[in-house]
């Protein structure tokens, strides 16, 4: 019976020990899960952006080559209208995902730290 009590107390003795541990792990992993999505929320911004410009200079392009009269162009340039405004509906998408995302990791942080205290 001793040998199971020992059984007993060195199991509950290692969880204590390690409790407070993987809390902190958890917090960090959060803390970097936040960051990370911090970071893919600019590089969304940033490639909305150069869709937007793509976009101006599409719509520029299309009116010139409607003013020519050139038919094929035209509806080359109304294609890489298309491509470019599918690009920001994307790029959007997952600026909304990641944000989504953000707002998850810092619930689950507040969750980690209020937890461990």
């Amino acid at each position: 019976m001793s040998r199971w009590a020992g059984f007993a107390v060195g199991g509950a003795l290692l969880v204590a020990l390690w409790a407070p541990v993987a809390g902190a792990q958890d917090v960090r992993q959060d803390t970097r899960d936040i960051r990370q999505d911090t970071r893919d929320i600019r590089r969304d911004n940033r490639d909305i952006r150069q869709d937007n410009r793509d976009i101006r200079q599409d719509r520029q392009q299309l009116r010139q080559d409607r003013a020519a009269g050139n038919t094929s162009a035209v509806q080359a340039d109304r294609k890489d209208l298309r491509s470019d405004r599918r690009d920001r509906r994307q790029d959007r998408q997952d600026r909304r995902q990641d944000r989504h995302d953000r707002r998850q990791d810092r619930r689950d942080r507040r969750h980690d730290v209020a937890r461990h205290r």
